[in-house]
């Protein structure tokens, strides 16, 4: 042992072994830790160990000759950010933490029974200005509000030369609570200013900010009539003037514990057209206006709509799921044809569907089967841009107005309990249109608005 130790000492002592030692170890240290850096991420249900050498990537793929490429040039699609519209981008930088799916995988509770429903209370949200509520109002009684006779309605909608239309609400089976409001402008905050972005919305900050401000109004509705009647709803439906529905809202779309969103038309965000929740997670979905302060402070800015939303999910910790639904948002607007990139696909009301709120109207399709996957296929996923699996989308040429006989096409397709009601819209005259807002006004619980005369007589003589 002694001689050993002695052959040992002294192969160390050596000079030149010395360099031979240090020539080997870099080589054996590199090995080392590549071996370890191949293991792979080890994830269970209840724990998750990561590779504890995975910070150290770039010098793993240099010694892998995996360099990354040089940046693509500026017209390649590869390029995303010089693709992306200016309010996306800022979005995608804002906060990388908060770009990984949240709250993925949950487990969530199982979907209400119609049982179940039919006993529960549910308030229905109804928001915004009444542009073609002849084609979409009678859709929305019928698929939602007939659907759950025992559901709430609550208007929130602005008073225009359009608002005339919302008489059809007479034939809701119930309503508490109505304010048609003259629009004012909204002083705009710091906060709001820093939180908001301008870009890509018509009337800039303060047409977000209107917008927000009749969602959370009905909100503030919904907890007045609470407050006054003693008790807690426990499903908020919130949904559009300008939404046409195809089929009825199901009971698997009442998921406690979660919020459900239409997937497609995300804009970097999600998907805002639509949103059905138990009464905690709606009151967070529903809380456009005051929640801004708390993205402001938890570091959002330059969010669109669609960005804010998400993220006001997000800091409160609201779990949301995408399922496709039975409703698109009728639009007068005109868009280039077939869609850009971050162009607006607009569908045919004809459209099998469920469209999940996508732009549309009603016309001749000019596109369908083949035609619509490829120019689908071009959309960026995150923008503009709807399901269209299984042939459920044809799509309008929608630069121009809407054709010529487009009444005719919504009646073949609406059927006739709602080609009726359009019809009734077009042929209303003065003292029908007073005589259904007093009937509306009747099986109302709470009414805030014009004088009914004040209403009908401008949308008629508008549209006279």
């Amino acid at each position: 042992m002694k001689l050993l130790l002695k052959k040992c000492s002294k192969w160390v002592s050596s000079d030149l072994d010395w360099k031979f030692l240090l020539l080997i170890l870099p080589p054996l240290s590199l090995l080392f830790y590549l071996s370890l850096s191949s293991i792979p991420t080890i994830t269970t249900s209840t724990f998750t160990f990561n590779n504890p050498f995975s910070t150290f990537a770039p010098f793993k793929s240099v010694f892998n000759n995996n360099v990354p490429p040089p940046p693509p040039p500026p017209n390649s699609l590869m390029n995303r950010s010089s693709l992306l519209p200016p309010v996306f981008a800022n979005q995608a930088e804002i906060r990388s933490r908060n770009d990984e799916p949240l709250f993925s995988p949950v487990v969530l509770n199982k979907p209400a029974t119609k049982e179940e429903l039919d006993r529960s209370r549910i308030a229905v949200c109804l928001v915004g200005g009444a542009r073609r509520f002849e084609l979409t109002g009678p859709s929305i009684i019928q698929k939602i509000l007939n659907e759950y006779p025992n559901s709430d309605l609550y208007l929130h909608s602005p008073f225009d030369s359009k608002a005339y239309k919302l008489s059809l609400l007479k034939a809701a089976p119930r309503i508490s609570a109505v304010k048609i409001f003259r629009p004012k402008p909204i002083n705009m905050t710091e906060s709001q200013v820093r939180v908001l972005s301008p870009r890509n919305s018509p009337n800039g900050i303060q047409g977000l900010l209107q917008y927000f401000n009749l969602v959370e109004g009905c909100l503030t509705m919904i907890q007045a009539h609470q407050r006054r009647n003693n008790f807690t709803y426990d499903w908020i439906i919130r949904t559009r003037v300008d939404g046409y529905w195809n089929a009825p809202l199901l009971p698997d779309d009442f998921i406690p514990g979660a919020y459900l969103v239409p997937p497609g038309s995300s804009y970097g965000g999600l998907n805002d057209r639509f949103g059905l929740g138990d009464y905690n997670t709606s009151v967070v979905a529903l809380s456009r206006l005051s929640l801004i302060p708390e993205l402001d402070s938890a570091g959002y800015h330059l969010l669109n709509s669609e960005g804010a939303f998400k993220a006001q999910l997000t800091i409160h910790k609201v779990p949301y799921i995408t399922k496709r639904l039975p409703f698109c948002v009728v639009s007068d607007r005109s868009y280039d044809f077939p869609p850009p990139r971050f162009g607006v696909p607009v569908a045919a009301l004809s459209s099998p569907g469920p469209l999940s709120g996508a732009k549309c109207r009603p016309c001749t399709p000019s596109c369908t089967d083949h035609c619509v996957g490829l120019v689908m296929n071009r959309l960026y996923k995150g923008w503009s841009w709807t399901d269209w699996a299984n042939n459920t989308l044809q799509l309008c040429d929608a630069h121009a107005e809407w054709e010529s006989g487009w009444q005719k096409l919504f009646d073949e397709v609406a059927g006739n309990k709602l080609a009726a009601a359009r019809r009734r819209v077009e042929d209303l005259r003065m003292e029908q249109c007073v005589r259904d807002f007093a009937e509306m006004k009747k099986k109302t619980a709470y009414w805030e608005a014009p004088p009914v005369s004040q209403i009908c007589q401008l949308g008629l003589s508008a549209s006279a």
